[in-house]
């Protein structure tokens, strides 16, 4: 990947982090839930995360059981060809994820 790239991907994440931070400062903790309703795939993930940074991995599961995720995905992203070179294994890694997003977000709507 080139230089150029790459701070392309830093940007996109500081507009991404300011942008939350924003919402999270108007009180809108979830687009998702403040119009539609009812809770979105990711509901739970900051207070997740913010319990992971704090090393307190018991309440970051209670928050969202797919917090461990975020990080690999982040990869995803910054790393064009995926974390395996054999494609196959990154469309098992990213098809578990989303299995488990979903069968997470259906727990949480019953």
């Amino acid at each position: 990947m080139r230089v150029s790239q790459w701070k392309i991907k830093i940007i996109f994440t500081i507009i991404y982090l300011g942008v939350v931070a924003l919402l999270f400062s108007m009180g809108i903790t979830c687009i998702f839930r403040q119009y539609l309703g009812f809770v979105c795939p990711g509901c739970g993930m900051t207070r997740a995360m913010l319990s992971a940074l704090r090393l307190d991995f018991a309440a970051a599961f209670r928050y969202h059981p797919m917090f461990w995720s975020m990080p690999i995905l982040y990869a995803y992203f910054l790393l064009d060809e995926g974390l395996f070179r054999n494609k196959i294994w990154n469309y098992v890694v990213l098809s578990g994820i989303g299995a488990g997003f979903v069968v997470n977000w259906l727990l949480k709507l019953l």
